[in-house]
């Protein structure tokens, strides 16, 4: 097959979108498979639409090259990853565009099964959930030492997006409870990555965007990893944490319990998060024990899932094509044709 992926690799720290590609890629070759990030053969297979957003340097094509590729060569198929939407920063518009740019889809992949219920597609083609997985090769518990029930419980989480949906109430709780009597010298927080503006943290330790071996090994020097972000459509900061043998404190939130029970506490937000901090310094063996052996989101198996997807549409290429009807809505379809969208 020859795969046209949306999402151009880049190097150093760039989120979690960025190491899917990575890794998708990566597996596309190493099954024998071709990778291109633009749309100029005339024999693509499959077109993987990751972000309609035309402002990400990353994204290799929008969804109008897509259609105006389909009009010169139908036999191409286009997946569209939906891995957005406006609940994650409460912003208006985002799912919008994603409906508009699943106009062209003939299948339609979501990263969270939460998504699938949210207003972000047309419900005209048929569709998958893929959890996402990080790279065991990187992020794995090699060398990691769990908590002792004496030393201070430290503490980690990390982010790209510095969004305040990405957890700044809790982060910011825990910040202040590092002063508390109760905890005082029982807890360190470390917080990796780039900090919602206006945030400040007075006790934890702040480090700059890592990436690869640097950040697991960095992961692998705390106990527990804690994800407070809101709506999060499935994200991999949580993954890569239990990937390196951490357990999990996460909120009940978006996608995060689908990736996170049975490996952790949950929590909803700043008032309940100390009570499940309790919990987790009382069960923590018994997560630990549950991370080590079975917690399995790795890049793997989230890649053979989209190797198996594409090969199935391909070997069913002229059902899709002929249920696609590329001038169904008239407006739309002149939108995308002509309209740089």
């Amino acid at each position: 097959m020859k795969v046209a992926l949306g999402h151009r690799v880049q190097s150093g720290p760039w989120g979690g979108g960025n190491r899917f590609a990575a890794a998708l890629a990566s597996a596309l070759i190493a099954n024998g498979h071709k990778v291109v990030f633009d749309l100029t053969d005339n024999d693509i297979d499959i077109i993987l639409m990751t972000d309609p957003r035309a402002r990400n340097p990353s994204v290799s094509f929008r969804p109008g090259a897509i259609f105006r590729y389909l009009l010169r060569q139908p036999m191409a198929l286009v997946v569209h990853r939906i891995n957005e939407c406006d609940e994650r920063k409460g912003t208006w518009g985002m799912n919008l565009r994603l409906r508009l740019a699943n106009y062209v889809a003939d299948h339609t992949v979501f990263i969270g099964s939460w998504l699938v219920n949210l207003d972000l597609w047309r419900r005209e083609s048929q569709h998958s959930v893929i959890l996402n997985g990080a790279d065991p090769t990187v992020f794995n518990p090699l060398g990691a030492l769990g908590w002792d029930g004496v030393k201070p419980l430290r503490l980690v989480t990390h982010h790209w997006g510095a969004h305040a949906f990405k957890g700044r109430d809790v982060y910011e709780c825990l910040d202040t409870l590092l002063d508390q009597e109760e905890w005082k010298g029982s807890l360190d927080f470390t917080y990796i990555g780039n900090l919602p503006q206006g945030s400040a943290l007075h006790n934890a330790r702040v480090i700059a965007p890592l990436d690869g071996d640097v950040l697991a090994d960095e992961l692998r020097r705390h106990h527990v990893y804690l994800s407070a972000s809101l709506n999060e459509p499935a994200g991999m900061h949580h993954i890569e944490g239990a990937m390196c043998g951490l357990p999990l404190l996460y909120r009940d939130s978006g996608a995060l319990p689908e990736y996170c029970s049975g490996y952790g506490e949950s929590f909803t937000g700043p008032g309940d998060f100390p009570d499940a901090l309790r919990r987790m310094i009382a069960r923590y063996k018994q997560h630990r024990s549950a991370i080590l052996a079975s917690y399995d989101h790795t890049a793997v198996r989230m890649t053979d899932a989209y190797i198996e997807l594409f090969g199935y549409l391909v070997a069913r290429r002229s059902e899709v094509v002929s249920r696609r009807r590329l001038w169904r809505q008239p407006a739309t379809a002149l939108a995308l044709a002509w309209i740089k969208l």
